[in-house]
Protein backbone atom coordinates (compact mmCIF):
# COMPACT_ATOMS: atom_id res chain seq x y z
CA UNK A 1 0.00 0.00 0.00
CA UNK A 2 1.08 3.62 -1.35
CA UNK A 3 0.92 6.27 1.55
CA UNK A 4 -0.35 9.40 -0.31
CA UNK A 5 1.15 11.76 2.66
CA UNK A 6 4.62 9.62 2.38
CA UNK A 7 4.48 10.44 -1.65
CA UNK A 8 3.56 14.36 -1.03
CA UNK A 9 6.40 14.63 1.60
CA UNK A 10 8.87 13.32 -0.52
CA UNK A 11 7.74 14.97 -3.53
CA UNK A 12 7.89 18.85 -1.81
CA UNK A 13 11.16 18.14 -0.30
CA UNK A 14 12.57 17.01 -3.75
CA UNK A 15 10.60 17.18 -6.23
CA UNK A 16 9.90 13.76 -8.37
CA UNK A 17 10.89 11.65 -5.19
CA UNK A 18 7.21 11.10 -4.72
CA UNK A 19 6.47 9.97 -8.18
CA UNK A 20 9.77 7.28 -7.67
CA UNK A 21 7.76 5.80 -4.76
CA UNK A 22 4.60 5.67 -6.45
CA UNK A 23 6.35 3.60 -9.25
CA UNK A 24 5.91 6.15 -11.79
CA UNK A 25 9.84 6.47 -13.02
CA UNK A 26 9.45 8.67 -16.21
CA UNK A 27 6.70 11.36 -14.05
CA UNK A 28 9.24 11.13 -11.95
CA UNK A 29 11.81 11.96 -13.89
CA UNK A 30 10.25 14.84 -15.33
CA UNK A 31 9.42 16.61 -12.05
CA UNK A 32 12.92 16.41 -11.49
CA UNK A 33 13.99 18.33 -14.64
CA UNK A 34 11.74 20.41 -15.07
CA UNK A 35 11.12 21.67 -11.12
CA UNK A 36 15.01 23.35 -11.03
CA UNK A 37 14.79 24.38 -14.26
CA UNK A 38 12.22 26.47 -13.21
CA UNK A 39 13.30 27.42 -9.77
CA UNK A 40 16.49 29.06 -11.99
CA UNK A 41 14.66 29.94 -15.35
CA UNK A 42 12.24 32.70 -12.99
CA UNK A 43 14.54 33.61 -9.76
CA UNK A 44 12.29 31.04 -8.21
CA UNK A 45 8.65 32.21 -8.86
CA UNK A 46 7.39 29.37 -10.71
CA UNK A 47 9.83 27.10 -8.77
CA UNK A 48 7.21 26.94 -5.81
CA UNK A 49 4.57 26.16 -8.39
CA UNK A 50 6.31 22.91 -9.38
CA UNK A 51 7.22 22.06 -5.77
CA UNK A 52 3.44 22.30 -4.96
CA UNK A 53 1.98 20.90 -7.89
CA UNK A 54 4.66 17.70 -8.01
CA UNK A 55 3.91 17.28 -4.01
CA UNK A 56 -0.01 17.70 -4.84
CA UNK A 57 0.56 15.06 -8.35
CA UNK A 58 2.24 12.34 -6.16
CA UNK A 59 -0.38 12.36 -3.11
CA UNK A 60 -3.42 12.54 -5.87
CA UNK A 61 -1.89 9.26 -7.83
CA UNK A 62 -0.89 7.76 -4.93
CA UNK A 63 -4.57 8.19 -3.51
CA UNK A 64 -5.89 6.63 -6.67
CA UNK A 65 -3.48 4.13 -7.05
CA UNK A 66 -3.17 2.61 -3.89
CA UNK A 67 -1.43 -0.60 -5.08
CA UNK A 68 0.42 -0.92 -8.59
Amino acid sequence: MRNPGIAAVLSFFVPGVGQFYNGCFWRGLFWLIVTPGLWLGTGGILGWVCHIWSAWSAYVYARKNPTR
